[in-house]
Order: C-alpha cells, then structure tokens, then sequence
C-alpha cells in the first residue's frame, strides 16, 4: 500500500455560513492523502497517483463557493475516487484559519476519512 500525501496546502476561499463569509472570504488549509495498491514496481507516473492532478483537483473545488466546509470534502473526495479508481482509502482535513468566532484564537476544520 502507498499513500500520496498533500500538505498544508492555503487557499483563500469563500466559505462559510456567517454574513459575509462569501463575499471577504477566508484563510484556509488542506491536508490530503490517498492511499493505493500498486499493481507492481512503479516505473512510470501512470502507475502512480499524480500528486500535481490532485492538487488541481482540490484547488478548482476549494474555489467554488460553499456554506460548509464538509460539502467541500465530500466533492474532493468524490472528485479523486471518480478519476482515479484504484484508491482505497482518502482522508482529507479543511481548517480554517480564522473563523469568526468572537475572542477566538486558532483553527476551526474538520476531517473526512474514506474506505473503499
């Protein structure tokens, strides 16, 4: 089993539930990785699970607007499953970085963890 992992990954981005979350938007941070079994030694980038197009995929979602952050994961993770079978497992974490919550220091996110 391999796993191909994205890290840290920041995205301003339009989402959230609070007046004017959509239009000023906010600092965000994505965490993937996605594990598959190879069919034998990898020797060619075909074999393999591309890491640039999972970041593609991720950031043309992450620039869609959504009012929850878990709606954005589930589409990533239906997303990469769609265009690449062979993976068995996905975990994806979206934090954002400065929630509007008053007197409120640190990171709000959640994670989504998928088995295939």
């Amino acid at each position: 089993m391999i796993a191909v992992h994205l890290r840290e990954l920041k995205f301003h981005a339009h989402h959230g539930l609070y007046p004017g979350e959509d239009k000023v938007g906010g600092q965000f941070e994505v965490n993937l990785s996605v594990w598959y079994q190879p069919a034998g030694r990898i020797t060619s980038i075909n074999q393999t699970i591309n890491y640039v197009l999972l970041f593609e995929i991720v950031k043309q979602r992450m620039m869609q607007k959504s009012s929850l952050i878990e709606t954005v994961a589930e589409d990533i993770c239906d997303t990469i499953k769609a265009r690449f079978p062979v993976i068995t497992e996905i975990k994806i974490d979206i934090d954002k970085c400065s929630p509007p919550i008053e007197n409120f220091t640190g990171k709000t996110g959640i994670t989504m963890h998928k088995t295939f």
